[in-house]
């Protein structure tokens, strides 16, 4: 019997995460809201305060709903960044290559032109960390590399593309590890971030955006 209770504990939690998530995409409290207290959802669910509990604090680690102690729940988005994480986990590597496309090459275009001296400084100090492992253990590698390209995003200045790109680096990262799993890491390759790296520095988004496709495409 006690083996089974947490499953149905699980179970009703799951149920509660459903309708509050329905209640929220279909425009039942506007963004910065304050959301019913934990006994009002309780009574409108049907279901305990625990359960209610539970899954508010799951809804709040996804990022829909802010949690302020002593004053109630917040509404802060209407988008599931764990649906997002979950359609994005299916694409194929072609899709991710395409959205890289867009998003990654746009937002390096503009990093050339809005790059600060401190985002130069941190750019030469993951890449220098990146070359350092770039022949040795494939996912400490990858770890470096993702920093850099993230680096890189986060110097556009822009915080909905680095928002955007924090969610996608995992698929680059599968990407990556998919890719170099079949093909040798030729140091052609890695030279090419070099060179975009000199792009950003001298301001020339053109050529950044064409070193960025050229990676995309042979990473």
């Amino acid at each position: 019997m006690t083996d089974i209770a947490p499953l149905i504990k699980r179970s009703l939690v799951d149920q509660a995460l459903d309708q509050l998530r329905q209640r929220i995409t279909q425009g039942k409290w506007a963004i910065g809201e304050r959301l019913p207290t934990e006994p009002e959802l309780s009574a409108e669910l049907g279901i305990s305060r625990n359960t209610v509990r539970e899954a508010m604090r799951v809804l709040a680690f996804s990022g829909l709903i802010e949690i302020r102690q002593g004053d109630g729940s917040y509404l802060r988005s209407m988008t599931d960044p764990l649906g997002v994480m979950n359609a994005m986990s299916h694409c194929t590597l072609f899709q991710a290559q395409e959205t890289r496309q867009i998003l990654e090459v746009e937002a390096i275009g503009l990093a050339a032109l809005r790059r600060t001296p401190e985002d130069l400084r941190r750019l030469r100090e993951a890449l220098d960390a990146s070359g350092e492992h770039y022949h040795g253990d494939l996912e400490h590698y990858i770890r470096c590399d993702l920093v850099f390209h993230k680096r890189l995003v986060d110097a556009a200045h822009n915080p909905a593309l680095s928002e955007l790109y924090q969610y996608f680096s995992s698929i680059v990262g599968a990407q990556l590890r998919q890719t170099l799993n079949i093909k040798p890491r030729r140091q052609a390759v890695f030279d090419l971030h070099v060179e975009l790296l000199e792009a950003v520095e001298q301001q020339d988004p053109e050529r950044a955006k064409a070193l960025s496709r050229q990676l995309i495409n042979e990473p």
